[in-house]
């Protein structure tokens, strides 16, 4: 359905729109998922979803919405329309937790609060009925007499509050113990629900707000549903066609360039093993309306809880481009657990990228271009002295020197992203290992975001970092020691013959060892042979 114009076509692209019936109304474009959206709500009842934010789950819900309110007219010419016989009606509670900022103890009371009071001016309310969850319990069971249907429960962003408080144990436990009896109201009312899906970005486990409610059928990583969200290759070739040549010509590209672009970009989502590549739709959508590549889905903000519980818990982020997991990790985040791997998967900075079916075993890697460069300048102020704003500049003039073989100019530029940093950004229980996992964690860095410009191999193994950097003019070979010598760094080098693989290359490989000293926190020295 698009919008039409006196004098043109023009498609109305439906980006920061969450409702369904404002989209079909008013003409955007409606990408149709109405079929899996049957299936879902023909086959079961209980259901939670994760998905990375700004993925369409708030659309979801809101067409959900539409679809029990019986509103037939809303479905003309979808997948819905022909399958769909009876329509009928269904009260419906819609819970939006994404509306608050949870920085005070009482922040989730009062929009629970307000909801339910909202609900009560509708359905009626018990002078016994003190707490949430019986307030709660008692709407689900007026509605349900009230109109003659099983009601409908929509939670939209359910995990927020915990979210904003993964530094904070003691307001963790609030909200969790809060959310805990009611979201069990669901299970214990189950005769006056005919359905209900929770979203959320993450899946909190074991001791967590869903320990009440054991009946959620969890299709994040369920293959019939790895498409609800997003937007998959078909899709992109059925609705964005034209789209595409439009933005090829914008970029003086083929529209073979223009689709391996946006596939490089913005493609790469995979929430099941073997499914469907899903692209960022809000990335997507902004590409087409502007007619330009940008890091639409960054410029929105990164959560700072991902910095902060990677600062907290220590971690080595060369793990995180060589990270194995199983299924039960990437499910649930257990909040007491120092593993911060299942947090950024669900966020959607990580995603599947292969699986090893005998021994259940997923391997996770950056899902495309935008994620991992955005993600790796976010990172950046938070591990050197260098200021958000002069990121990219600084990494445009490594990506200089590297390619002009200014291998000095790079390493004294390398020398400054160390200098100044306060020891105690750095050091934590461990002062060795801290000196050198802060090391590593920013050439990690620097490295992963000249990499996006040339060609970058990793091989880690027992704490040393070796480094292969290719451009078409040059080979660098590189390798890092701690408190050792540039020359041991060299010798290693030679002896394990990292060079050998370039042996008969046309261009100049250079061999760098260079040491890193824990005493002034910085390089000291590199040579070249």
């Amino acid at each position: 359905m698009l919008f039409r114009s006196d004098d043109m076509n023009q498609t109305i692209y439906p980006i920061g729109i969450q409702n369904f019936e404002k989209i079909r109304k008013d003409g955007y474009l409606y990408i149709d998922k109405t079929a899996l959206i049957y299936q879902l709500v023909k086959t079961g009842s209980y259901y939670f979803l994760s998905r990375p934010r700004r993925f369409g789950k708030s659309l979801l819900l809101s067409t959900l919405e539409a679809y029990f309110q019986g509103k037939k007219e809303l479905f003309e010419g979808l997948a819905m329309e022909k399958l769909e016989k009876e329509w009928t009606k269904h009260p419906i509670l819609h819970f939006d937790l994404n509306i608050s900022h949870y920085d005070a103890p009482d922040s989730l009371y009062k929009i629970l609060n307000d909801t339910l009071s909202r609900y009560e001016e509708e359905y009626g309310t018990r002078p016994t009925e003190e707490t949430l969850p019986l307030r709660f319990a008692g709407i689900i069971d007026r509605a349900y007499r009230k109109t003659g249907q099983r009601a409908v429960i929509l939670i939209d962003e359910y995990d927020k509050p915990l979210l904003q408080n993964l530094h904070d144990e003691e307001m963790q436990n609030r909200f969790r113990n809060m959310l805990k009896p009611f979201y069990g109201v669901l299970k214990t009312m189950d005769r006056a629900i005919r359905f209900a899906l929770l979203t959320g970005v993450t899946k909190f486990g074991k001791v967590s707000v869903f320990s009440d409610l054991n009946n959620l059928d969890d299709i994040s990583m369920r293959e019939p549903y790895a498409a609800i969200c997003g937007i998959t290759e078909t899709e992109l070739r059925t609705h964005f066609d034209e789209d595409i040549h439009t933005l090829a010509s914008a970029l003086e590209r083929t529209y073979e360039e223009a689709r391996s672009l946006l596939r490089k970009r913005y493609d790469g989502y995979h929430f099941v093993a073997g499914g469907p590549g899903i692209y960022n739709p809000f990335s997507l959508l902004n590409t087409f309306k502007y007619m330009r590549l940008s890091d639409y889905w960054f410029e929105t903000g990164t959560p700072t809880y991902l910095v902060e519980l990677l600062k907290r818990t220590n971690y080595d982020l060369y793990d995180m481009a060589n990270t194995e997991t199983d299924a039960d990790v990437l499910n649930s985040i257990d909040s007491a657990s120092n593993n911060p791997i299942p947090v950024i998967y669900q966020s959607g900075y990580l995603t599947i990228k292969d699986y090893e079916p005998e021994f259940k075993i997923y391997r996770l890697g950056f899902p495309n271009q935008e994620v991992e460069e955005g993600f790796m300048k976010y990172l950046l102020p938070f591990y050197t002295n260098i200021q958000a704003s002069k990121s990219p500049f600084e990494i445009g003039r490594f990506v200089r020197e590297v390619r002009a073989g200014d291998y000095d100019a790079f390493f004294h530029r390398l020398q400054s992203f160390f200098a100044d940093t306060s020891y105690e950004a750095i050091i934590g229980r461990n002062p060795e290992r801290d000196t050198e996992l802060h090391y590593r964690n920013v050439l990690f860095i620097v490295f992963k975001l000249v990499g996006l410009y040339t060609q970058v191999e990793y091989h880690t193994s027992n704490g040393r970092i070796d480094l292969v950097l290719q451009t078409d003019r040059y080979v660098y070979i590189m390798e890092f020691k701690l408190n050792g010598t540039a020359e041991e760094a060299l010798r290693q080098i030679e002896e394990k013959g990292y060079a050998l693989p370039f042996a008969g290359d046309d261009r100049e490989v250079l061999k760098i060892g260079a040491n890193f000293s824990s005493e002034t926190r910085n390089i000291e020295r590199w040579l070249v042979g």
